[in-house]
């Protein structure tokens, strides 16, 4: 599909927004870069830029930075009431979700994900999260605290908000993951700078347009797009009081480093490299779709993908001839085409990636049993691939791939704790999903597993409610639940003699 096919599926109120220009977002203001800058936006199905959008850097961070410390302790922001920030962070949601047709057409031609995606899965959780943390603005409590000092006291803690917020996102969920981020720093009472992935700023640039629409107060939440450098800037910025990473361990480890300077705190969501593993009494009409659910939704691009398929040898055989029924019945498409099932992964740099990963597990002994190569020859197209006969050393085992490509494991032991050790076996500790019958089995592995999260028959599962985030290298702290709201707070212990 070229360029004009594609926008000849959105609406025209996507089309006009892609077409005006793109600035920064400043103090509820948008402005030009102070560099004059500017980069592309590319459509990773054709590879064709789509939009140019502003190259911020450290001044415009430190302008942003600036903004957002007014909005906090001077400007309207730091003197609503709890009611009224919930209100408003609500109301986010309920304008978010008005918007929601154009919004997935924006993640589906900047991202490449399958448009039906964004809009059964991206859109609606975004809504509701905002929804979900605007509740907890009038929830925020401390306690009373008995003290055994001698004498009669008077003592409580207080939580407040951290103050401003560098927030850092990645391009796998531009939208969501933006969502994610802001929603429990607005509810907590913060300010904030968003920093997008360069490859994907579309959506973040129309949530900004939209936060400024519900009525949120300037300053309050500013966005720089750009390459790495406004990143860095936001991370190592000594007015900063908090910094929010999601993306891979390798740049988790820098913005930590970047950090130190003022020990600001940090919040890291990284990587992972997910187990899946599926007993001899599984269900296999429900282990197949949803192991090929867990590593196909989002081509792989998620920290969560189930990407190490541990197989008891009993079901071995069936289980890969129906996980590979199921990946030669996606359709490989532009994520605009609302047949497809599997777009394109985000960039060319990431297409090297996994196409680089295929080559490894080849040349180490790794057998295909489907896919395996890129398709077409336009845009950026993965196959959704299974590879076998993989052993630990392999780097496809070893290594996150972040694409649609899963390892599977042969094993034929029935002892728990090395059924675990395998699973283990890795750097990280984001996820894991346990497949069988026996609630009994499930619950004693899931207590062995270190990982953030457990599924039981099912993979890539998160709600609102449920705090997430990763053991190990795969990060530091956890979004979503109340869990969200405490990384945006700080305790205070007051005590009076009386």
């Amino acid at each position: 599909m070229d360029l004009a096919s594609a926008h000849g599926r959105l609406s025209p109120v996507t089309s006009d927004f892609i077409a005006r220009p793109h600035r920064l977002l400043i103090d509820g203001k948008w402005v030009e870069p102070s560099s004059g800058k500017r980069f592309p936006v590319l459509d990773p199905a054709t590879g064709q830029q789509i939009a140019s959008v502003a190259e911020g850097n450290a001044t415009d961070i430190d302008l942003a930075v600036a903004a957002a410390r007014r909005a906090f302790e001077a400007g309207p922001w730091s003197r609503l009431k709890p009611t009224e920030r919930g209100k408003l962070v609500w109301k986010l949601g309920d304008v978010l979700e008005a918007h929601s047709e154009e919004l997935a057409e924006l993640e589906s031609l900047d991202n490449g994900k399958p448009i039906t995606d964004a809009r059964a899965v991206d859109l609606p959780f975004g809504c509701e999260l905002l929804r979900y943390m605007g509740g907890w603005s009038t929830k925020i409590c401390g306690q009373q605290i008995p003290i055994s000092a001698p004498g009669e006291w008077h003592a409580y803690s207080i939580r407040e908000p951290v103050g401003v917020v560098g927030q850092i996102i990645p391009w796998n969920f531009p939208l969501l993951m933006a969502v994610w981020k802001i929603a429990p720093a607005l509810a907590a009472g913060c300010t904030i700078v968003l920093k997008p992935a360069e490859q994907t700023p579309l959506s973040a640039l129309r949530l900004g347009e939209l936060i400024l629409e519900a009525g949120f107060p300037p300053g309050v939440v500013n966005i720089v797009t750009g390459d790495h450098v406004p990143g860095a800037a936001l991370a190592a910025h000594p007015d900063v009081d908090k910094v929010a990473f999601t993306g891979s361990t390798e740049v988790g480890k820098l913005i930590v480093q970047a950090a130190a300077g003022n020990l600001k705190k940090v919040s890291l969501e990284l990587g992972g490299k997910s187990p899946a593993i599926v007993f001899p009494d599984a269900d296999l009409s429900v282990a197949i779709p949803g192991a090929a659910n867990g590593i196909f939704f989002n081509m792989g691009q998620c920290c969560t993908a189930g990407s190490r398929l541990f197989v008891h040898e009993k079901v071995f055989d069936r289980m890969m001839t129906g996980l590979a029924d199921e990946a030669t019945k996606l359709k490989i498409g532009p994520g605009l085409d609302p047949e497809t099932r599997i777009g394109p992964l985000v960039s060319e740099e990431q297409l090297n990636r996994v196409t680089g990963f295929l080559a490894s597990g080849r040349e180490q002994g790794a057998e295909v049993v489907t896919g395996g190569k890129r398709h077409g020859n336009a845009g950026y197209f993965v196959e959704p691939t299974i590879l076998t006969r993989t052993t630990p050393e392999m780097k496809v085992v070893r290594e996150e791939i972040f694409g649609p490509v899963v390892c599977a494991i042969r094993y034929g032991d029935d002892d728990l704790d090395r059924i675990a050790k395998q699973g283990n076996a890795t750097e990280y500790g984001l996820a894991a999903s346990i497949w069988t019958r026996d609630i009994g089995v499930a619950h004693k592995l899931a207590r062995k597993l270190r990982a953030g999260s457990v599924w039981i028959n099912v993979h890539n599962f998160n709600d609102v409610a449920l705090p997430f985030g990763g053991y190990k290298q795969s990060g530091w702290g956890r979004e979503m639940g109340y869990e969200a709201i405490e990384l945006y707070t700080e305790t205070k212990a007051v005590a009076a003699l009386l």
